[in-house]
C-alpha cells in the first residue's frame, strides 16, 4: 500500500515542472458567448491580481521562497507569491506565475502581459500600473482598462462627447519639457505616436460614493485603450472595471474554501511546494468549468452558483468512488460480491 513517504518519493522524482506544464495543456478559456457577465460586447474580460501562499516554515522553503517582512514583524511562514490571469465571468484562472515572495507583483505580471490576446480586456488594479508595463500589454492588441495610480499627471487631449476625454501617457524617462511638449502637441492633432515615447489613452472619471454618509466619496480614474465612445461607452467601462473584484472572489475561493482557511500547504520542498501550487489551480480551474457549463444550462450568471456548496458535492462524488482501482475502472462488482 502507498504511504506518506512514498508519495512524497515519487514526487520528489516528478520534479516540479511537471504539474505546470499539465496546467498549461488543460487550461483554455472557459466563457463562451453565453456565459453571462464574462464579455464587454467582443471582448473577453479578464483580471489580473496577485496572492500570497503559507508554506511550511523549513530551511529549503525560507531560502527559496522567503518570509513577508523582518525582525520582530517578519510572517510566521515562509510564503510563496502568485499572480494570475482570470476570467472575471468565470473566475477560471488562464494563467499564472509562481515565485519567491521577494518578487513583486509587478514583475509576475510583466511575465504575464504578452499572453494576452487581441480578443481580451484586461482589467488591472493602480498597483499594475507602469508606463513600461502598460506598453508591453498593449503591445499584445488587447484592449487595456487599468486604474490609474494617484497623481498621474493626465493632460487633456481632447473632451468627448460622453464626458470623457483623451489624454496621452508619456515616458518618464522623457524629461525634457521641449519633447514633452512635441508629444502632446502631436496628439493634439492626432498623429501617430512612438509607442516606445507615449500612448493615446481614453479617461472615464467618476465618483463611487462613501460608506460613512458625510457625502465624502471616492475619484475613479481609469485608464482604457478603447478610445472610441462608439466601442464602448463610459458606463460600459466603468461596470466592466468593477467586474474586476471578480478575481478577489477567485482568490477567495482558492485560499479559504478550497485550501482551508489558516490552512498551511503541506509540502516542505520548494519542488513540491510548486507542485501543489500548480495543482491546487487546476483543481479550482476544473470546479469553474463545471460551474461555467451549469450556470449556462440554467440561463443564469455563474456567480449565482455557490462554490462551497459545488466543492461538497465534488468531495462527495470523488470520496465515493475513490475504492475503485485504476485497473478496476469501467468494471463493475457483482450484485452481491464482496
Amino acid at each position: 500500500m502507498p504511504t506518506a513517504s512514498g508519495i512524497t518519493q515519487a514526487r520528489k522524482r516528478l520534479g516540479r515542472e511537471v504539474m505546470a506544464e499539465v496546467f498549461e495543456g488543460v487550461v483554455e478559456p472557459v466563457a463562451t458567448m453565453f456565459t453571462r457577465g464574462a464579455w464587454l460586447r467582443g471582448w473577453r474580460l479578464l483580471a489580473i491580481d496577485g496572492f500570497d501562499v503559507d508554506v511550511p516554515d523549513t530551511p529549503a522553503n525560507a531560502a527559496e521562497f522567503g518570509y513577508a517582512g523582518s525582525g520582530e514583524n517578519r510572517s510566521a511562514y515562509p510564503k510563496v507569491r502568485v499572480v494570475a490571469l482570470s476570467e472575471c465571468g468565470t473566475h477560471a484562472f488562464l494563467a499564472a506565475e509562481v515565485d519567491a515572495y521577494t518578487v513583486g507583483e509587478k514583475t509576475l505580471a510583466n511575465r504575464l502581459y504578452p499572453r494576452l490576446n487581441p480578443d481580451e480586456l484586461l482589467t488591472a488594479d493602480r498597483n499594475f500600473y507602469s508606463f513600461g508595463a502598460w506598453a508591453l500589454a498593449a503591445d499584445t492588441g488587447a484592449a487595456l482598462l487599468w486604474r490609474a495610480p494617484t497623481q498621474l499627471g493626465l493632460p487633456v487631449v481632447e473632451v468627448l462627447p460622453d464626458g470623457t476625454y483623451l489624454s496621452v501617457l508619456i515616458n518618464p524617462k522623457i524629461r525634457n519639457t521641449a519633447r514633452r511638449d512635441q508629444i502632446l502637441a502631436a496628439a493634439t492633432e492626432g498623429e501617430n505616436l512612438d509607442p516606445e515615447e507615449a500612448h493615446l489613452v481614453r479617461v472615464v472619471e467618476y465618483d463611487v460614493p462613501g460608506r460613512t454618509g458625510n457625502g465624502a466619496g471616492e475619484l475613479i480614474v481609469l485608464l482604457s485603450t478603447i478610445t472610441d465612445p462608439y466601442d464602448a461607452s463610459a458606463a460600459e467601462l466603468a461596470d466592466s472595471y468593477h467586474q474586476r473584484w471578480e478575481q478577489e472572489t477567485a482568490n477567495d475561493q482558492i485560499k479559504t474554501h478550497l485550501r482551508g482557511p489558516g490552512k498551511v500547504l503541506r509540502s516542505r520542498l520548494p519542488d513540491l511546494v510548486h507542485q501543489e501550487i500548480w495543482a491546487w489551480l487546476i483543481v479550482h480551474y476544473a470546479i469553474a468549468v463545471l460551474i461555467s457549463r451549469a450556470a449556462e444550462a440554467a440561463d443564469i450568471d455563474p456567480d449565482r452558483i455557490s462554490f462551497n456548496r459545488t466543492l461538497r458535492l465534488i468531495r462527495r462524488t470523488a470520496t465515493g468512488t475513490a475504492d475503485f482501482p485504476p485497473s478496476g475502472l469501467g468494471q463493475r462488482h457483482p450484485k452481491g460480491s464482496g
